[in-house]
């Protein structure tokens, strides 16, 4: 009996034991599984959102007429001088000369928009500016993609938006960090109704200019109301797919619509087609831009 009791106790000793040590194994957190449904799944942690730098120490232009200053000196004909992008000209007090300085201006940055170019145009002027490595490149274009010489012919919107993706794209693989400033397309229709009111713009208008709008400016009846508003109804289309395809691009940066909004008035337009800016509108776009990418207000 003495034996039986002493082993009895002993394996008892050793069952408390074996207890105590799982109980304090799973206070401890052990390694023990938990049960089916309870483990919690660690989550993927999220790359940290690139920071945009408002001081970008480089810049590359690239689209069309407006950003090469066209019509804003003479009649048409370029000039850069006066571009909001990258122009020397202390009245417009461009972007870059905002941004870098003149000297820095005169040496980090390039202008490679295209007087008459569309979107299509884009990818090639993205190849020039992704060979320069530029900290930063500003977009303009899309004008020229509503203003054809019919309706008919205009840019469709699956094609635009296929166009500037590829820009995006060929940047991304020659300069993957180089951020992207797009502004939106003017609003055409307004530049139509401001510039109607002066006689020798409407003379130049018959040159050829943007003849989907401005082909009888006169003209108020119920065909080219129903005309200009499919024009107008274009570019805002092209204004979506340009803030779309931004946001999938993380160092890409939208205008929300700033130029289109704004209201150009005849001061803003050029002398001498009273359609592109003038010296006065190209200011007004530097000033946009700067406040977009900087967040600030204007350098004087």
């Amino acid at each position: 009996m003495r034996k039986r009791s002493h082993r009895s106790r002993t394996v008892a000793a050793v069952v408390s034991a074996a207890l105590l040590g799982v109980a304090g194994c799973d206070a401890a957190g052990g390694a023990s599984p938990a049960p089916d449904g309870t483990r919690a799944k660690a989550k993927p942690s999220a790359p940290p959102a690139p920071v945009w730098d408002t001081s970008p120490a480089s810049m590359v232009a690239v689209g069309d007429s407006i950003t090469r200053g066209f019509d804003a000196c003479s009649v048409l004909s370029d000039c850069p001088e006066v571009s909001w992008a990258t122009g020397s000209d202390k009245e417009v007090n461009s972007l870059a000369l905002r941004l870098l300085g003149t000297t820095g201006a005169a040496r980090r940055s390039w202008n490679y928009a295209v007087s008459g170019s569309r979107m299509a145009d884009l990818p090639a002027q993205m190849t020039k500016a992704a060979a320069r490595r530029p900290a930063l490149v500003t977009v303009m274009a899309g004008a020229n993609d509503a203003c054809r010489p019919s309706v008919a012919e205009m840019t469709s919107v699956a094609d635009f938006r296929s166009s500037f993706e590829r820009s995006l794209r060929t940047l991304r693989t020659a300069s993957p960090r180089s951020q992207v400033y797009v502004t939106s397309v003017p609003d055409l229709k307004r530049l139509w109704s401001q510039g109607r009111t002066n006689v020798m713009g409407k003379a130049v208008w018959k040159l050829g200019i943007c003849q989907s709008m401005l082909a009888d400016p006169d003209a108020v009846d119920s065909a080219a109301t129903a005309r200009r508003d499919e024009v107008q109804g274009r570019v805002e289309a092209y204004n979506s797919v340009l803030k779309e395809v931004c946001a999938t691009d993380r160092l890409c940066r939208f205008d929300g619509g700033a130029v289109f909004d704004y209201d150009f008035g005849t001061r803003q337009l050029s002398p001498w087609d009273w359609f592109h800016p003038s010296r006065n509108g190209q200011a007004q776009l530097a000033e946009i831009a700067y406040r977009g990418i900087t967040g600030r207000k204007a350098v004087t």
